[in-house]
């Protein structure tokens, strides 16, 4: 029963946000913020790229949030738009090199400080970051957020057998890191 008011009363908010209403789309904000921004830095690594993102992914929101149909959750369809906007950034920011040495070049004492609650950083977190851009990307994609190998190589055009593998590469270097 509880779920179900949960669910009429961010419907609710939704249909708000799709008329316009700000107030309504700010507590959408509220409650998402924080997820988003987790999904941008897991997959970016750097704190000014994750916060650049969750903001584009917000105005992204408030400008499309009308194409929202409800046919899935509301959750689900706002981490569909994350990825694809991180993947977009990804493409639009393709200066490989700069980002592997600024990532490289970071201690994890300043990736602990990155995220806005460091609480919430865990040891898992800290190596993931460090991880190999690719290999991370799909690390995130399969392990944290579910999608299959089959829609990672699409979203990150490779194929099949290269998320597998960039996937394998990934857990192994974590496994390594945290000694298993």
């Amino acid at each position: 029963m509880h779920i179900a008011v949960n669910l009429a009363k961010e419907r609710a908010i939704i249909s708000r946000a799709q008329q316009g209403d700000q107030q309504a789309f700010y507590q959408l904000y509220q409650q998402y913020h924080r997820k988003v921004y987790a999904i941008c830095w897991r997959m970016l690594a750097d704190k000014d790229s994750a916060e650049d993102v969750c903001q584009e992914v917000f105005v992204q929101l408030w400008q499309k949030i009308a194409n929202f149909r409800g046919e899935s959750k509301f959750s689900t369809w706002l981490h569909s738009v994350t990825n694809n906007i991180v993947l977009g950034h990804l493409r639009k920011h393709k200066n490989w090199l700069q980002r592997i040495f600024s990532i490289e070049d970071q201690t994890m004492a300043d990736i602990a400080v990155e995220m806005p609650d460091s609480s919430g950083l865990t040891e898992l977190d800290k190596h993931i970051a460090r991880l190999p851009e690719r290999a991370r990307l799909v690390f995130v994609l399969f392990a944290v957020e579910g999608y299959r190998h089959e829609e990672i190589a699409n979203m990150l055009d490779m194929a099949v057998g290269t998320s597998k593998a960039q996937y394998h590469r990934a857990r192994n270097l974590l496994m390594e890191w945290i000694e298993i």
